[in-house]
């Protein structure tokens, strides 16, 4: 049964420094004609935990202050996000190693993002990164994670 309710509208970004393991993250939820930014910086970290860290946490938000029953669309340019919905599966047969034996990278946040993946109703929307004339939302939230780890990397 599909849930006809209006979506939360979900535009998320992450990045990091390599060299520095600083990273920032920033989701901008769009519900109801209202607008809400969230956003954090973290160190010891990569490009793709700040990629899963925005969208884990915009449906923490979502959880924390909305009805459980709204679906939810991300909109993402991490194909790394995106493509976990059709890697899960496969992901929970191998109990999360690699072909070569490894535990999968960022298991922490690859299972916590799975959790929410089967228990709200999410599509995902894979948008092209760094476009200047591309989805003027898209750009908002890359150029908010852009001044993010600038302001850090000053200090």
């Amino acid at each position: 049964m599909t849930n006809t309710s209006i979506p939360i509208e979900i535009y998320t970004d992450g990045s990091s420094h390599t060299q520095k393991l600083i990273g920032a993250w920033a989701a901008i939820i769009y519900y109801n004609k209202t607008k809400i930014i969230i956003k954090q910086v973290e160190t010891n970290t990569s490009h793709n935990r700040m990629e899963m860290q925005a969208v884990i946490q915009a449906i923490k938000f979502v959880d924390t202050n909305y009805s459980s029953n709204i679906p939810i669309i991300i909109n993402s340019d991490s194909q790394y996000v995106v493509n976990l919905v059709d890697r899960k599966e496969k992901l929970k047969k191998n109990e999360f190693f690699t072909r070569k034996g490894n535990p999968v990278k960022n298991l922490d946040l690859v299972t916590t993002l799975i959790d929410q993946i089967e228990t709200h109703e999410i599509t995902f929307n894979k948008i092209k990164a760094h476009v200047k004339d591309g989805d003027i939302k898209n750009r908002e939230v890359d150029l908010l994670v852009r001044k993010l780890m600038r302001e850090h990397n000053e200090c």
